[in-house]
């Protein structure tokens, strides 16, 4: 029985203490909901001051984010004060200690992405809507979070990558600048004029869709091949991948029926077999003589 009326002065002093802590668990609740209220305010005035400048979609995020995080921060502390006479934030922090240092090994990935996020944000390069390549992953821009970022491939796949992937690797900007440069080998017959040829490509190169016309068309006798004579032709494009498949394509196209309307072969490999006259043979080591 002893037992059992230990157990009812438990519980009673349990109630008792939390009838006793009843008002401060409500004004906690208070303060949370007027946190609640604030943060939603305090995002609301950055999305205004942010507005009237210039500033990327991701950046905005960010400063959201880290707005809306000040503000629970702040609230939460208060609200623990409240509830919890006997924490104070400096205790809080004081015993953090070798759990922070825990919990930093066992999220390490996670802050690393979190900091490539931020520091991503936060230059000028690789905005929402670029196209971009990384490693073997090549597509759009769709959405850049303070974890990872969504790429939509060329084929069509969407591909979520961690930041730190994209802060550590090289990352090619496909559309940094409005036109982009391409290039192309063509081969022309030992038998042709190289001048005429020259000129004959940069013609049907200029006259493609697609190619800015303000930009010298470069076309140069590269190397002696095998079985041809090779011009490098570059020339600059839009920047869009597709666009630049598409005029390539035409250029292609476009230097085929030139060539062809002037004569001049583009070459196959060629192989030439060469056959020498058989010698005689030596009477001396004839078999006759050999078993003689």
């Amino acid at each position: 029985m002893k037992y059992v009326d230990t157990l009812q002065k438990q519980l009673e002093s349990m109630a008792e203490g939390f009838v006793q802590a009843l008002p401060s668990l409500v004004i906690a609740l208070m303060v949370l909901m007027v946190t609640w209220a604030l943060a939603r305010f305090a995002v609301r005035m950055a999305d205004k001051l942010t507005s009237r400048a210039t500033i990327r979609n991701d950046l905005k995020q960010l400063l959201d984010t880290l707005v809306r995080l000040f503000v629970w921060v702040i609230g939460s502390l208060v609200a623990l004060t409240v509830a919890v006479p006997s924490f104070t934030p400096a205790g809080a922090f004081a015993g953090l200690g070798v759990g922070a240092l825990a919990i930093g090994f066992a999220f390490q990935d996670i802050f690393e992405n979190f900091l490539a996020g931020v520091l991503i944000m936060l230059r000028d390069k690789m905005n929402i809507g670029d196209s971009i390549q990384c490693n073997s992953i090549q597509g759009k821009v769709e959405r850049i979070t303070l974890r990872e970022t969504h790429i939509r491939q060329f084929t069509g796949e969407l591909t979520v990558v961690p930041n730190s992937m994209l802060f550590k690797n090289p990352v090619r900007i496909l559309n940094d600048e409005p036109v982009r440069r391409d290039e192309l080998v063509v081969g022309i017959s030992y038998d042709a004029d190289l001048d005429q040829a020259e000129s004959i490509l940069r013609e049907a190169v200029s006259g493609v869709e697609g190619v800015d016309s303000s930009k010298t068309i470069l076309v140069v006798a590269q190397t002696f091949n095998s079985s041809s004579i090779d011009f490098l032709i570059q020339w600059w494009a839009d920047t869009t991948p597709r666009d630049m498949r598409i005029t390539k394509s035409d250029a292609i196209k476009a230097i085929k029926a030139a060539l062809d309307g002037a004569e001049i072969e583009i070459p196959y490999p060629y192989v030439t077999n060469t056959f020498k006259e058989a010698l005689p043979i030596d009477r001396a080591h004839s078999p006759e003589k050999r078993a003689a």
